[in-house]
Order: C-alpha cells, then structure tokens, then sequence
C-alpha cells in the first residue's frame, strides 16, 4: 500500500501530522486489563472533564447548553423506531417516513418557507448546499456575505467554492445570492426584509441561515428568504463534544427541482390508507451523478426524530415560551456585566447571545483565567472581546459567579 501511494514508511506517510499532536514513542499501555479494570480506568479519565453542568456556563458560538426532557430520549430508543441506517428500500419503513415527513413539517411552519428536506448533517453543510443550490438556480458565480458568518460555516463555504467567489457587500449582476445569518455570529438580528429588497434589486437569492433555530421562537420567520438553512440542535440533541447535529434546509416550492437531500411525501396505498412515500432523492446513490444535486449530504434521521419528539412535546406555546426563557436569562446577564466598571455590551439587538467589551485587550487570557474557577465564560475574541450565551440552564448564582470572578480577574 505504502508502495502504491509512493511513500517509504509509516513515518513518512504521517509526516504531515505536526509533531506536537503526534504520539512519538508508543503509548504507555497494559498487555491486558479485566474489564471492571477497563471501567474504573475509563471512568477515571472521565472525570478529569468539565463539563456545562459542572459549573456556570455561558459558551455558546453556535452549539448551545440546553435541556433535553428524558423524555425525549426514553421515546427515541421505543422499538419503533428502530431501523438501518438509511431506508434504501423506504417504503417498508413507514415509521421513518412519517417522523421525517413530520420534521419536514416543523421545519417549513417554523420558517415560513413552503417545503423543506429530511435535514442535514449540520448547520455548516447546509450552508454550504444552499449556497450551491443558488449557484444552480441563478447560473451565476459570485456569493455576498451580508453579516458575520460563523467562521465553520465560512470555511466550509470556502472549501467548496472558487477562491474569490465570496466577498462582503451587496450584491452586483453577477451575484447569486446574499447569505444572511440571523443572529450573526456577534449575536445581532437582522433585518430581513431589507435584505430581500436588495435581493431583488439584481435577482440574487436571499439565503437565511439560522445558527440556533429556537430564536425563531420569538424573532419573526424568514418567509421572504429564498432559501432558509442552519443549526436545529438546541432542541433535542444535546451538545456532545460538537456532534452529531442536525442541520435543516428549507424553500420555495418553486426550487423543490434543486433542493438537495431527500424529501417525504404523503399519499395513499391502494387501499385508500395514508401512507409515506420517498417523494425526492437527489442523492448519487440514487441518480446518475452528475444529475444528483448534493454529494454532502444525508438526513440525520436520529437526530431528526429527537427534534421532532422535543418539539411535539413542547408545542407552539411551549417553543415561544422556552425562546422567552433564554432571551431573559441573557438579559440578566448582560445587565450584571454591563455593572462591572469598564464593560460594555456591543450588541445592539440579540436574542441569547451578544458582545462584552472588557477594559482590557486579551479576553482569551481572562477566560483562561475563569476556567481555572471552574467558569466557562464565553468565546473569546480579539480586541478584548467576548461573546457570552446564556439559556434557560443559566441560574442567577451563575451570572453571580460569573460576575464576581470577573471583577477578580480584570
């Protein structure tokens, strides 16, 4: 194998992995343990972690600490909904068929768009595919990023488009569409609606991307974008070191042709009975390839089933309800940073998440700080910079906590 590729040795072949996170000599490891050994050995790295419930945590950068119901997770492990990977031969899987139809439902009801597909694997990729799918549609070659994106999300645009096809700005004639994260990175909401006027002033697309879906809970849906994709893992899934997650892709019945991944339909059987149908694949395992419309994506189907179970069990009350909760608790955050001499918050408006300016030029340095309190503050960025999160898991000790070792460490 080593020959074929035209290396000469192991060493050779990972001489690109940089030496500090390569493993030189071999890992100090047992011949053998017994099993309860294994545990306790395991178990013990384990709790070397800090995790979000170890303590105040207001990270947030597009994965987000919330409550999952145990609910959730005792209806998604039922026998029913038990199936392969991926239903090849859909038709026998009625069970799947109807969870996805009925995420698709979800997604389009919260939205404001007309279809949307079985979802993604994340936010990021489903950025990427809208991107693409405006590129097919418009026949153009130049994307606009209207508002800070967030930077997975901008590199994975960057690995799948020409070198300078993404700039800042407004759109020219040659644009196929404007890519709007609401909230942008920095936290702050946009206007919609402007932003389709711009649209329609050249004919680009409007592509809304949404980074944690449960803002849409209070701010209002996207339905004049084009196109609507982003994050949906802040219900139903839990943050899990970053993954897996679901990501959600949403449009206009006019697209349905270039939407990528798959869509679920109902109809009936012969027997006049409902029943769900794979109405849409345009998957390479299922077309020709260079008819398929996406090679990056598949549905989350577990994923996609905890969301909708979390989301049935909220309702629509529910939904705006838990949406007020986090934007309250980031309100009572903000007010106590904004208490502490020296700190500003930048965002103007922001649903969980906003800016605090610190009197000081290294806010990777006072998280670093703040950790070794056993506070996860936020994200740190340059200029003294750092974007806090809050959710309905913020406890007022938190933000207490929080503010005091900051007025330590500044």
């Amino acid at each position: 194998m080593l020959q074929e590729i035209g290396v000469s040795s192991i060493d050779e072949l990972f001489s690109t992995i940089p030496k500090s996170v390569r493993k030189e000599n071999g890992f100090s490891l047992s011949s053998h343990k017994g099993e309860l050994e294994v545990e306790r050995l395991i178990s013990g790295y384990a709790q070397k972690n800090h995790t979000a419930h170890d303590g105040p945590f207001f990270l947030g950068a597009g994965c987000y600490f919330r409550h999952v119901p145990c609910a959730v997770d005792a209806i998604i492990q039922r026998s029913e909904y038990l199936t392969a990977y991926t239903p090849y031969q859909p038709e026998i899987a009625q069970g799947t068929l109807q969870v996805i139809f009925e995420f698709q439902t979800f997604i389009a009801q919260l939205t404001g768009q007309e279809v949307a597909n079985a979802s993604l694997y994340d936010g990021a990729t489903a950025t990427a595919e809208a991107v693409l799918m405006a590129l097919r549609v418009t026949k153009r070659n130049r994307v606009a990023l209207a508002a800070p994106l967030h930077p997975h999300y901008l590199g994975t645009l960057q690995t799948y488009l020409p070198k300078d096809c993404l700039f800042e700005g407004k759109p020219d004639s040659d644009t196929a569409c404007i890519v709007l994260p609401s909230p942008s990175f920095f936290g702050e909401t946009q206007d919609y609606t402007y932003w389709k006027k711009v649209c329609n002033e050249t004919g680009a697309l409007l592509v809304v991307v949404i980074s944690d879906l449960l803002t849409l809970g209070l701010l209002p849906p996207p339905d004049v974008a084009d196109i609507v994709c982003g994050e949906a893992q802040g219900i139903g899934l839990s943050m899990s070191f970053g993954g897996p997650h679901l990501g959600f892709f949403a449009c206009q019945e006019k697209y349905l042709r270039q939407m990528p991944g798959r869509l679920c339909g109902m109809s009936e059987d012969v027997e006049g009975r409902r029943s769900f149908v794979l109405t849409l694949s345009t998957r390479e395992q299922h077309i020709r390839r260079e008819k398929a419309t996406s090679n990056i994506c598949t549905n989350q189907g577990l994923c996609a089933l905890a969301f909708s179970v979390h989301m049935a069990l909220l309702g629509e009350d529910g939904f705006k309800s838990l949406a007020r909760l986090n934007h309250e608790a980031a309100c009572r955050t903000a007010d106590a940073l904004v208490a502490i001499a020296g700190v500003t918050v930048e965002t103007k408006q922001y649903f969980n998440e906003f800016i605090a300016k610190l009197p000081c030029n290294d806010a990777k340095d006072v998280v670093t700080k703040l950790a070794k309190k056993k506070i996860i503050a936020g994200f740190p960025l340059d200029g003294g910079r750092l974007l806090v999160a809050a959710t309905e898991m913020t406890k007022d000790e938190d933000i207490v906590a929080l503010v005091t070792a900051l007025k330590e460490v500044l």
